[in-house]
Protein backbone atom coordinates (compact mmCIF):
# COMPACT_ATOMS: atom_id res chain seq x y z
CA UNK A 1 0.00 0.00 0.00
CA UNK A 2 1.32 3.44 -0.89
CA UNK A 3 2.12 5.81 1.95
CA UNK A 4 0.83 8.71 -0.10
CA UNK A 5 4.21 10.48 0.05
CA UNK A 6 5.69 11.10 -3.38
CA UNK A 7 9.32 10.10 -3.89
CA UNK A 8 11.22 13.15 -5.20
CA UNK A 9 12.69 12.84 -8.68
CA UNK A 10 16.39 13.60 -8.66
CA UNK A 11 17.86 14.96 -11.88
CA UNK A 12 21.44 14.01 -10.94
CA UNK A 13 21.31 11.55 -8.05
CA UNK A 14 24.53 11.01 -6.09
CA UNK A 15 25.22 8.98 -2.99
CA UNK A 16 25.30 10.92 0.27
CA UNK A 17 28.94 10.03 0.92
CA UNK A 18 29.94 11.35 -2.49
CA UNK A 19 27.99 14.55 -1.87
CA UNK A 20 29.57 15.13 1.54
CA UNK A 21 33.15 14.46 0.45
CA UNK A 22 32.74 16.51 -2.74
CA UNK A 23 31.66 19.44 -0.61
CA UNK A 24 34.81 19.04 1.52
CA UNK A 25 36.91 19.10 -1.65
CA UNK A 26 35.13 22.25 -2.84
CA UNK A 27 36.04 23.91 0.47
CA UNK A 28 39.73 23.29 -0.17
CA UNK A 29 40.24 20.13 1.88
CA UNK A 30 42.45 17.56 0.14
CA UNK A 31 43.33 15.15 2.97
CA UNK A 32 41.12 13.63 5.65
CA UNK A 33 42.52 12.52 9.01
CA UNK A 34 41.14 9.80 11.23
CA UNK A 35 40.96 6.06 11.81
CA UNK A 36 38.84 3.35 10.22
CA UNK A 37 36.12 1.59 12.20
CA UNK A 38 33.30 -0.73 11.22
CA UNK A 39 30.73 2.09 11.21
CA UNK A 40 32.69 4.29 8.76
CA UNK A 41 34.38 1.81 6.42
CA UNK A 42 31.89 2.01 3.54
CA UNK A 43 31.95 5.80 3.65
CA UNK A 44 35.75 5.81 3.44
CA UNK A 45 35.53 4.00 0.09
CA UNK A 46 34.14 7.24 -1.40
CA UNK A 47 37.15 9.41 -0.56
CA UNK A 48 39.23 8.77 -3.71
CA UNK A 49 36.31 9.56 -6.05
CA UNK A 50 35.98 12.98 -4.40
CA UNK A 51 39.71 13.65 -4.83
CA UNK A 52 40.47 13.24 -1.13
CA UNK A 53 43.43 11.42 0.40
CA UNK A 54 43.06 9.27 3.49
CA UNK A 55 45.77 9.99 6.07
CA UNK A 56 45.34 7.19 8.58
CA UNK A 57 46.61 8.30 11.99
CA UNK A 58 47.84 6.23 14.92
CA UNK A 59 44.94 7.14 17.19
CA UNK A 60 41.95 9.47 17.16
CA UNK A 61 43.40 12.02 19.58
CA UNK A 62 46.41 12.48 17.35
CA UNK A 63 44.11 12.65 14.31
CA UNK A 64 42.14 15.48 15.94
CA UNK A 65 45.34 17.38 16.69
CA UNK A 66 46.44 16.82 13.09
CA UNK A 67 43.13 18.01 11.63
CA UNK A 68 43.51 21.12 13.81
CA UNK A 69 47.01 21.80 12.46
CA UNK A 70 45.85 21.11 8.91
CA UNK A 71 42.98 23.58 9.29
CA UNK A 72 45.23 26.34 10.64
CA UNK A 73 47.35 26.19 7.47
CA UNK A 74 44.74 25.15 4.91
CA UNK A 75 41.68 27.03 6.15
CA UNK A 76 39.60 23.98 7.10
CA UNK A 77 40.29 20.41 8.19
CA UNK A 78 38.36 17.16 8.47
CA UNK A 79 38.48 14.03 10.62
CA UNK A 80 36.51 10.78 10.34
CA UNK A 81 36.06 8.57 13.39
CA UNK A 82 33.81 5.72 14.37
CA UNK A 83 30.91 5.74 16.82
CA UNK A 84 31.64 5.87 20.55
CA UNK A 85 35.16 4.61 21.08
CA UNK A 86 36.63 6.55 18.17
CA UNK A 87 34.82 9.84 18.52
CA UNK A 88 35.38 10.06 22.28
CA UNK A 89 39.11 9.56 21.80
CA UNK A 90 39.07 12.63 19.54
CA UNK A 91 37.06 14.87 21.88
CA UNK A 92 40.06 16.50 23.60
CA UNK A 93 41.58 17.57 20.29
CA UNK A 94 38.26 18.90 19.00
CA UNK A 95 37.60 20.77 22.24
CA UNK A 96 40.94 22.49 21.70
CA UNK A 97 39.92 23.41 18.16
CA UNK A 98 36.67 24.83 19.48
CA UNK A 99 38.34 26.93 22.17
CA UNK A 100 40.90 28.31 19.72
CA UNK A 101 38.47 28.96 16.83
CA UNK A 102 39.74 26.32 14.39
CA UNK A 103 37.30 25.00 11.74
CA UNK A 104 37.34 21.19 11.74
CA UNK A 105 34.63 18.94 10.29
CA UNK A 106 34.14 15.87 12.50
CA UNK A 107 32.35 13.06 10.66
CA UNK A 108 31.27 10.12 12.82
CA UNK A 109 30.25 6.84 11.25
CA UNK A 110 27.47 5.43 13.44
CA UNK A 111 24.97 2.54 13.50
CA UNK A 112 22.13 2.50 10.97
CA UNK A 113 18.89 4.37 11.59
CA UNK A 114 17.15 0.99 11.73
CA UNK A 115 19.42 -0.19 14.54
CA UNK A 116 18.87 3.08 16.37
CA UNK A 117 15.06 2.88 16.11
CA UNK A 118 15.15 -0.74 17.25
CA UNK A 119 17.26 0.12 20.28
CA UNK A 120 19.68 -2.72 19.59
CA UNK A 121 22.46 -3.28 22.09
CA UNK A 122 25.47 -2.82 19.81
CA UNK A 123 29.19 -2.70 20.47
CA UNK A 124 30.74 0.68 21.33
CA UNK A 125 27.60 1.60 23.31
CA UNK A 126 27.16 2.31 27.02
CA UNK A 127 24.52 -0.38 27.29
CA UNK A 128 21.67 2.09 27.86
CA UNK A 129 20.13 2.03 24.38
CA UNK A 130 20.83 5.75 23.84
CA UNK A 131 22.45 6.37 20.45
CA UNK A 132 22.62 10.14 21.01
CA UNK A 133 24.81 10.10 24.12
CA UNK A 134 28.08 10.73 22.28
CA UNK A 135 26.61 13.35 19.93
CA UNK A 136 25.28 15.13 23.02
CA UNK A 137 28.79 15.09 24.48
CA UNK A 138 30.15 16.77 21.35
CA UNK A 139 27.40 19.40 21.12
CA UNK A 140 29.05 21.94 23.49
CA UNK A 141 32.30 21.77 21.49
CA UNK A 142 30.63 22.10 18.07
CA UNK A 143 29.11 25.21 16.52
CA UNK A 144 26.66 22.98 14.61
CA UNK A 145 25.51 19.36 14.87
CA UNK A 146 23.91 17.45 11.98
CA UNK A 147 22.36 13.99 12.29
CA UNK A 148 21.96 12.65 8.77
CA UNK A 149 18.85 10.51 9.13
CA UNK A 150 16.44 11.85 6.48
CA UNK A 151 17.62 11.74 2.84
CA UNK A 152 15.25 14.56 1.88
CA UNK A 153 17.05 16.89 4.31
CA UNK A 154 20.63 15.64 4.17
CA UNK A 155 21.97 17.90 1.39
CA UNK A 156 20.63 20.98 3.20
CA UNK A 157 22.06 19.75 6.50
CA UNK A 158 25.51 19.20 5.02
CA UNK A 159 25.64 22.58 3.29
CA UNK A 160 24.39 24.53 6.30
CA UNK A 161 26.71 22.71 8.71
CA UNK A 162 29.80 23.26 6.57
CA UNK A 163 28.90 26.92 6.15
CA UNK A 164 28.65 27.33 9.92
CA UNK A 165 32.04 25.64 10.34
CA UNK A 166 33.68 28.13 8.00
CA UNK A 167 31.94 31.31 9.11
CA UNK A 168 32.20 30.66 12.85
CA UNK A 169 35.64 29.07 12.49
CA UNK A 170 34.84 26.26 14.91
CA UNK A 171 34.32 22.49 14.71
CA UNK A 172 31.08 20.90 13.54
CA UNK A 173 29.79 17.39 14.21
CA UNK A 174 28.17 15.21 11.51
CA UNK A 175 26.54 11.95 12.63
CA UNK A 176 26.58 9.65 9.59
CA UNK A 177 24.55 6.39 9.92
CA UNK A 178 25.74 3.42 7.87
CA UNK A 179 22.45 3.09 5.96
CA UNK A 180 22.60 6.73 4.81
CA UNK A 181 25.98 6.37 3.06
CA UNK A 182 24.50 5.08 -0.20
CA UNK A 183 21.19 6.94 -0.12
CA UNK A 184 20.60 9.33 -3.01
CA UNK A 185 20.52 13.12 -2.86
CA UNK A 186 20.35 15.79 -5.56
CA UNK A 187 23.79 16.04 -7.13
CA UNK A 188 22.90 19.11 -9.18
CA UNK A 189 23.36 21.16 -6.01
CA UNK A 190 27.09 20.45 -6.21
CA UNK A 191 27.28 22.71 -9.27
CA UNK A 192 26.65 25.67 -6.94
CA UNK A 193 29.28 26.14 -4.25
CA UNK A 194 28.30 26.85 -0.66
CA UNK A 195 27.90 30.57 0.03
CA UNK A 196 30.71 31.49 2.43
CA UNK A 197 30.16 35.25 2.45
CA UNK A 198 29.81 36.82 5.88
CA UNK A 199 26.42 38.36 6.66
CA UNK A 200 26.54 42.12 6.23
CA UNK A 201 26.65 44.28 9.33
CA UNK A 202 23.72 46.50 10.21
CA UNK A 203 24.75 49.62 8.29
CA UNK A 204 23.67 52.22 10.84
CA UNK A 205 25.33 50.48 13.80
CA UNK A 206 28.46 49.68 11.77
CA UNK A 207 28.78 53.29 10.67
CA UNK A 208 28.51 54.45 14.28
CA UNK A 209 31.38 52.17 15.34
CA UNK A 210 33.44 53.31 12.35
CA UNK A 211 32.82 56.98 13.14
CA UNK A 212 33.79 56.59 16.80
CA UNK A 213 36.94 54.66 15.86
CA UNK A 214 37.95 57.28 13.29
CA UNK A 215 37.30 60.15 15.69
CA UNK A 216 39.39 58.41 18.36
CA UNK A 217 42.18 57.58 15.91
CA UNK A 218 42.35 61.09 14.45
CA UNK A 219 42.60 62.68 17.91
CA UNK A 220 44.99 60.16 19.51
CA UNK A 221 48.60 61.16 20.07
CA UNK A 222 50.06 57.69 20.75
CA UNK A 223 47.82 55.10 19.06
CA UNK A 224 48.91 51.48 18.61
CA UNK A 225 47.44 48.34 17.05
CA UNK A 226 47.37 45.00 18.92
CA UNK A 227 46.63 41.88 16.85
CA UNK A 228 45.53 38.59 18.38
CA UNK A 229 44.62 35.06 17.31
CA UNK A 230 41.05 35.66 16.13
CA UNK A 231 42.35 38.05 13.48
CA UNK A 232 44.03 34.98 12.00
CA UNK A 233 41.16 32.55 12.54
CA UNK A 234 38.50 34.88 11.15
CA UNK A 235 40.52 35.88 8.10
CA UNK A 236 41.08 39.63 8.51
CA UNK A 237 44.86 39.69 8.06
CA UNK A 238 44.57 41.36 4.64
CA UNK A 239 42.58 44.16 6.28
CA UNK A 240 45.06 44.37 9.16
CA UNK A 241 47.99 44.81 6.80
CA UNK A 242 46.11 47.30 4.63
CA UNK A 243 45.35 49.30 7.78
CA UNK A 244 48.93 49.42 9.06
CA UNK A 245 50.27 50.08 5.55
CA UNK A 246 48.02 53.12 5.28
CA UNK A 247 48.38 54.49 8.82
CA UNK A 248 52.00 53.40 9.58
CA UNK A 249 50.84 52.82 13.18
CA UNK A 250 53.09 50.72 15.42
CA UNK A 251 51.64 47.20 15.53
CA UNK A 252 52.14 44.51 18.15
CA UNK A 253 50.97 40.92 18.44
CA UNK A 254 50.02 38.78 21.41
CA UNK A 255 51.62 35.34 21.94
CA UNK A 256 48.60 33.68 20.31
CA UNK A 257 48.79 36.23 17.50
CA UNK A 258 52.45 35.49 16.74
CA UNK A 259 52.86 35.36 12.97
CA UNK A 260 49.70 37.36 12.25
CA UNK A 261 51.73 40.41 11.18
CA UNK A 262 54.70 40.48 8.82
CA UNK A 263 57.54 40.86 11.32
CA UNK A 264 59.77 42.48 8.71
CA UNK A 265 57.24 45.30 8.38
CA UNK A 266 58.59 48.70 9.39
CA UNK A 267 55.70 49.17 11.83
CA UNK A 268 56.12 45.86 13.67
CA UNK A 269 57.05 46.37 17.31
CA UNK A 270 57.10 42.89 18.87
CA UNK A 271 55.05 40.69 21.22
CA UNK A 272 52.94 42.28 23.94
CA UNK A 273 52.08 40.07 26.92
CA UNK A 274 51.74 42.35 29.90
CA UNK A 275 54.55 42.08 32.44
CA UNK A 276 56.33 39.43 30.32
CA UNK A 277 56.83 41.88 27.44
CA UNK A 278 60.11 43.49 26.53
CA UNK A 279 60.31 46.77 28.50
CA UNK A 280 60.11 49.01 25.42
CA UNK A 281 57.08 47.07 24.13
CA UNK A 282 55.34 47.24 27.50
CA UNK A 283 55.96 50.96 27.82
CA UNK A 284 54.64 51.78 24.36
CA UNK A 285 51.50 49.67 24.49
CA UNK A 286 50.53 50.52 28.06
CA UNK A 287 51.41 54.18 27.54
CA UNK A 288 49.17 54.45 24.48
CA UNK A 289 46.13 56.70 24.51
CA UNK A 290 44.35 54.43 21.99
CA UNK A 291 44.79 50.66 21.62
CA UNK A 292 43.00 49.26 18.58
CA UNK A 293 42.71 45.58 19.52
CA UNK A 294 41.87 43.15 16.71
CA UNK A 295 40.68 39.61 17.47
CA UNK A 296 41.64 39.51 21.16
CA UNK A 297 41.64 36.29 23.21
CA UNK A 298 42.63 37.47 26.70
CA UNK A 299 43.52 34.16 28.33
CA UNK A 300 45.95 33.77 31.23
CA UNK A 301 48.96 32.53 29.22
CA UNK A 302 48.22 34.97 26.39
CA UNK A 303 48.34 37.90 28.83
CA UNK A 304 51.11 36.56 31.08
CA UNK A 305 48.81 35.83 34.00
CA UNK A 306 46.27 38.60 33.21
CA UNK A 307 48.98 41.21 33.63
CA UNK A 308 47.68 43.51 30.88
CA UNK A 309 47.60 47.13 31.96
CA UNK A 310 45.32 48.60 29.31
CA UNK A 311 42.64 51.17 30.05
CA UNK A 312 39.18 50.28 28.76
CA UNK A 313 38.63 53.99 28.19
CA UNK A 314 41.53 53.98 25.74
CA UNK A 315 40.62 50.71 23.98
CA UNK A 316 38.58 49.71 20.97
CA UNK A 317 38.14 45.94 20.62
CA UNK A 318 37.18 44.46 17.25
CA UNK A 319 35.95 40.85 17.19
CA UNK A 320 34.45 38.35 14.78
CA UNK A 321 30.94 38.77 16.19
CA UNK A 322 30.98 42.11 18.03
CA UNK A 323 32.84 45.34 18.61
CA UNK A 324 33.47 47.08 21.91
CA UNK A 325 34.14 50.81 21.99
CA UNK A 326 35.36 51.71 25.47
CA UNK A 327 32.49 50.45 27.66
CA UNK A 328 29.86 50.07 24.93
CA UNK A 329 29.43 46.73 23.16
CA UNK A 330 27.88 46.29 19.71
CA UNK A 331 26.84 42.65 19.20
CA UNK A 332 26.64 41.39 15.63
CA UNK A 333 28.98 44.07 14.26
CA UNK A 334 31.84 42.10 12.72
CA UNK A 335 35.37 43.41 12.53
CA UNK A 336 35.93 42.72 8.82
CA UNK A 337 33.28 45.22 7.70
CA UNK A 338 34.41 47.81 10.25
CA UNK A 339 38.06 47.55 9.23
CA UNK A 340 37.26 47.90 5.54
CA UNK A 341 35.28 51.09 6.09
CA UNK A 342 37.91 52.52 8.43
CA UNK A 343 40.61 51.93 5.82
CA UNK A 344 38.51 53.67 3.16
CA UNK A 345 37.52 56.66 5.26
CA UNK A 346 40.48 57.49 7.51
CA UNK A 347 42.38 60.71 6.97
CA UNK A 348 46.09 59.86 7.00
CA UNK A 349 47.00 63.50 7.61
CA UNK A 350 45.26 63.32 11.00
CA UNK A 351 46.95 60.09 12.14
CA UNK A 352 49.92 60.32 14.51
CA UNK A 353 52.19 57.32 13.99
CA UNK A 354 55.14 56.93 16.33
CA UNK A 355 58.02 54.60 15.41
CA UNK A 356 57.89 51.12 17.00
CA UNK A 357 60.57 49.92 19.43
CA UNK A 358 63.75 48.73 17.76
CA UNK A 359 64.50 45.01 17.67
CA UNK A 360 67.70 44.16 19.53
CA UNK A 361 70.06 42.04 17.42
CA UNK A 362 72.43 39.52 19.01
CA UNK A 363 75.93 40.88 19.27
CA UNK A 364 79.16 38.88 19.32
CA UNK A 365 79.90 35.18 19.09
CA UNK A 366 78.96 32.57 21.63
CA UNK A 367 81.28 30.02 23.23
CA UNK A 368 80.78 26.87 21.10
CA UNK A 369 81.18 24.63 24.16
CA UNK A 370 78.53 26.49 26.15
CA UNK A 371 75.25 24.75 26.94
CA UNK A 372 72.22 25.56 24.82
CA UNK A 373 69.98 27.62 27.07
CA UNK A 374 66.56 29.10 26.38
CA UNK A 375 67.68 32.73 26.11
CA UNK A 376 70.34 31.90 23.52
CA UNK A 377 68.29 29.39 21.52
CA UNK A 378 65.27 31.53 20.71
CA UNK A 379 67.35 34.51 19.66
CA UNK A 380 69.38 32.16 17.44
CA UNK A 381 66.39 30.55 15.75
CA UNK A 382 65.49 33.60 13.66
CA UNK A 383 68.67 33.23 11.59
CA UNK A 384 67.74 29.61 10.85
CA UNK A 385 64.21 30.34 9.70
CA UNK A 386 63.38 31.00 6.07
CA UNK A 387 60.67 33.07 4.45
CA UNK A 388 57.43 31.09 4.37
CA UNK A 389 58.32 28.52 7.06
CA UNK A 390 55.64 27.06 9.33
CA UNK A 391 56.80 27.08 12.95
CA UNK A 392 54.96 24.89 15.47
CA UNK A 393 55.68 25.29 19.18
CA UNK A 394 54.51 22.99 21.93
CA UNK A 395 52.74 24.16 25.08
CA UNK A 396 55.72 24.61 27.37
CA UNK A 397 59.07 26.34 27.04
CA UNK A 398 58.83 26.54 23.25
CA UNK A 399 55.51 28.41 23.32
CA UNK A 400 57.07 31.08 25.52
CA UNK A 401 60.54 31.10 24.02
CA UNK A 402 59.37 31.76 20.47
CA UNK A 403 58.23 35.24 21.58
CA UNK A 404 61.88 36.28 21.36
CA UNK A 405 62.32 35.10 17.75
CA UNK A 406 61.89 37.63 14.97
CA UNK A 407 60.31 35.89 11.95
CA UNK A 408 61.21 36.40 8.31
CA UNK A 409 58.34 37.43 6.03
CA UNK A 410 55.54 34.95 5.45
CA UNK A 411 56.23 32.70 8.45
CA UNK A 412 53.17 31.01 9.94
CA UNK A 413 53.27 30.33 13.68
CA UNK A 414 51.12 27.60 15.23
CA UNK A 415 50.60 27.38 18.98
CA UNK A 416 47.85 26.23 21.35
CA UNK A 417 48.17 28.83 24.07
CA UNK A 418 44.54 28.83 25.28
CA UNK A 419 43.68 25.10 25.32
CA UNK A 420 47.27 24.14 26.14
CA UNK A 421 47.03 20.36 25.68
CA UNK A 422 50.56 19.03 25.84
CA UNK A 423 51.24 16.67 22.95
CA UNK A 424 49.10 18.76 20.58
CA UNK A 425 52.05 20.04 18.59
CA UNK A 426 53.25 16.68 17.19
CA UNK A 427 49.88 15.96 15.62
CA UNK A 428 49.40 19.58 14.59
CA UNK A 429 52.83 19.55 12.94
CA UNK A 430 51.87 16.48 10.92
CA UNK A 431 48.63 18.15 9.82
CA UNK A 432 50.35 21.44 8.98
CA UNK A 433 53.07 19.72 6.95
CA UNK A 434 50.45 17.75 5.04
CA UNK A 435 48.48 20.92 4.32
CA UNK A 436 51.47 22.60 2.70
CA UNK A 437 52.23 19.39 0.78
CA UNK A 438 48.64 19.36 -0.49
CA UNK A 439 49.05 22.98 -1.59
CA UNK A 440 52.38 22.37 -3.33
CA UNK A 441 50.71 22.41 -6.74
CA UNK A 442 49.96 26.11 -6.25
CA UNK A 443 53.23 27.11 -4.63
CA UNK A 444 56.48 25.64 -3.41
CA UNK A 445 55.98 23.43 -0.37
CA UNK A 446 57.03 25.13 2.85
CA UNK A 447 59.20 23.70 5.60
CA UNK A 448 57.37 22.77 8.78
CA UNK A 449 59.52 23.15 11.90
CA UNK A 450 58.45 21.78 15.28
CA UNK A 451 59.95 22.63 18.68
CA UNK A 452 58.70 19.97 21.09
CA UNK A 453 59.55 19.26 24.73
CA UNK A 454 60.52 15.71 25.62
CA UNK A 455 57.68 15.34 28.11
CA UNK A 456 55.10 16.54 25.60
CA UNK A 457 56.60 14.45 22.83
CA UNK A 458 56.05 11.24 24.76
CA UNK A 459 52.27 11.76 24.64
CA UNK A 460 51.93 11.72 20.85
CA UNK A 461 55.23 10.40 19.48
CA UNK A 462 53.47 7.89 17.20
CA UNK A 463 52.59 10.60 14.67
CA UNK A 464 56.24 10.67 13.65
CA UNK A 465 55.37 7.47 11.79
CA UNK A 466 52.57 9.30 9.95
CA UNK A 467 55.04 12.02 8.92
CA UNK A 468 57.36 9.34 7.51
CA UNK A 469 54.50 7.44 5.87
CA UNK A 470 53.45 10.51 3.87
CA UNK A 471 57.02 11.72 3.26
CA UNK A 472 56.37 15.07 4.89
CA UNK A 473 59.03 17.79 4.98
CA UNK A 474 59.45 18.26 8.74
CA UNK A 475 62.30 19.45 10.96
CA UNK A 476 61.57 18.24 14.50
CA UNK A 477 63.57 19.50 17.48
CA UNK A 478 62.93 17.48 20.64
CA UNK A 479 64.04 19.62 23.58
CA UNK A 480 65.58 17.10 25.97
CA UNK A 481 65.39 18.67 29.42
CA UNK A 482 64.14 15.76 31.53
CA UNK A 483 60.44 16.36 31.77
CA UNK A 484 57.75 18.98 32.15
CA UNK A 485 59.64 22.23 32.63
CA UNK A 486 56.52 24.37 32.34
CA UNK A 487 54.92 22.34 35.13
CA UNK A 488 58.06 22.70 37.26
CA UNK A 489 57.68 26.48 37.17
CA UNK A 490 54.01 26.26 38.04
CA UNK A 491 54.62 23.87 40.94
CA UNK A 492 57.04 21.12 41.92
CA UNK A 493 60.47 22.05 40.57
CA UNK A 494 61.99 18.81 41.90
CA UNK A 495 58.82 16.74 42.13
CA UNK A 496 58.94 13.24 40.71
CA UNK A 497 55.65 13.73 38.88
CA UNK A 498 57.32 16.28 36.59
CA UNK A 499 59.98 13.79 35.47
CA UNK A 500 59.77 11.50 32.43
CA UNK A 501 61.66 8.42 31.30
CA UNK A 502 64.67 9.22 29.13
CA UNK A 503 64.07 7.77 25.68
CA UNK A 504 66.58 7.19 22.90
CA UNK A 505 64.71 9.77 20.87
CA UNK A 506 66.86 9.81 17.76
CA UNK A 507 66.31 6.05 17.33
CA UNK A 508 62.57 6.52 16.96
CA UNK A 509 62.43 7.47 13.26
CA UNK A 510 64.03 4.15 12.38
CA UNK A 511 61.71 2.30 14.76
CA UNK A 512 58.76 4.00 13.09
CA UNK A 513 59.82 2.80 9.64
CA UNK A 514 62.11 5.58 8.48
CA UNK A 515 64.92 4.87 6.02
CA UNK A 516 68.07 6.79 5.11
CA UNK A 517 66.06 8.48 2.37
CA UNK A 518 62.96 9.38 4.39
CA UNK A 519 64.31 10.26 7.84
CA UNK A 520 67.59 11.27 9.41
CA UNK A 521 68.43 11.75 13.08
CA UNK A 522 70.84 14.13 14.81
CA UNK A 523 71.89 15.03 18.36
CA UNK A 524 73.28 18.36 19.58
CA UNK A 525 74.62 18.94 23.08
CA UNK A 526 76.14 22.43 22.94
CA UNK A 527 75.99 25.67 20.98
CA UNK A 528 78.82 24.77 18.65
CA UNK A 529 77.15 21.51 17.60
CA UNK A 530 73.87 23.30 16.97
CA UNK A 531 75.55 26.07 14.97
CA UNK A 532 77.28 23.42 12.86
CA UNK A 533 74.02 21.57 12.25
CA UNK A 534 72.05 24.69 11.31
CA UNK A 535 74.78 25.63 8.83
CA UNK A 536 74.90 22.14 7.28
CA UNK A 537 73.70 22.25 3.68
CA UNK A 538 72.43 18.69 3.65
CA UNK A 539 70.41 19.30 6.82
CA UNK A 540 68.82 22.41 5.34
CA UNK A 541 68.17 21.15 1.83
CA UNK A 542 67.22 17.49 2.24
CA UNK A 543 63.55 16.48 2.20
CA UNK A 544 61.63 14.24 4.54
CA UNK A 545 62.04 14.13 8.32
CA UNK A 546 65.00 15.67 10.12
CA UNK A 547 64.80 14.60 13.75
CA UNK A 548 67.01 16.47 16.25
CA UNK A 549 67.73 15.69 19.89
CA UNK A 550 68.47 19.08 21.42
CA UNK A 551 69.81 19.01 24.98
CA UNK A 552 69.06 21.83 27.41
CA UNK A 553 69.34 22.27 31.22
CA UNK A 554 66.49 20.84 33.26
CA UNK A 555 65.63 24.00 35.21
CA UNK A 556 66.22 26.53 32.43
CA UNK A 557 63.17 28.36 31.06
CA UNK A 558 62.43 31.43 28.95
CA UNK A 559 62.09 34.63 30.95
CA UNK A 560 58.52 35.06 29.69
CA UNK A 561 57.52 31.67 31.15
CA UNK A 562 59.07 32.51 34.51
CA UNK A 563 57.29 35.88 34.64
CA UNK A 564 53.97 34.31 33.61
CA UNK A 565 54.30 31.61 36.28
CA UNK A 566 55.12 34.24 38.90
CA UNK A 567 52.12 36.33 37.87
CA UNK A 568 49.88 33.27 38.10
CA UNK A 569 51.22 32.36 41.53
CA UNK A 570 50.69 35.92 42.75
CA UNK A 571 47.12 35.92 41.43
CA UNK A 572 46.37 32.58 43.09
CA UNK A 573 47.79 33.79 46.41
CA UNK A 574 45.51 36.84 46.29
CA UNK A 575 42.40 34.72 45.72
CA UNK A 576 43.08 32.15 48.45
Amino acid sequence: MSSGVATPILSKPVDVAEYLFTRLHQLGIRSVHGLPGDFNLVALDYLPKAGLKWVGNCNELNAAYAADGYARVNGMGAIVTTFGVGELSAVNGLAGAYSEHVPVVHIVGCPSTISQRSGLLLHHMLGNGDFNTFADMSTPISCAVAKLTDPSQIANQIDNTLRECYLKSRPVYIMFPTDMVEKKVEGERLETKIDLDEPANDVEREDYVVNVLLKSLHSAKKPVVLVDACAIRHRVLDEVHAFIDKTKLPVFVTPMGKGAVDETHASFGGVYAGTASAPAVKDMVEGSDLVISIGAMKSDFNTAGFSYRLSQLASIDLHSDSCTVRYSEYPGIRMKGVLRKVIQQLDVSLVTALPPPKFQEIEGKSDPKAVINQAWLWERVDRFLREGDIVVTETGTANFGIWETRFPAGVTALNQTLWGSIGWAVGACQGAALATQDDAGKAKARRTILFEGDGSFQLTAQEVSTMIRHNLDVILFVICNDGYTIERYIHGMDAEYNDVMTWRYKDLPAAFGGTEETAKSYAVHNRGELEELLADQDFNDRKGLRFVELYMPKEDAPKSLILTAEAGAKRNAMTE
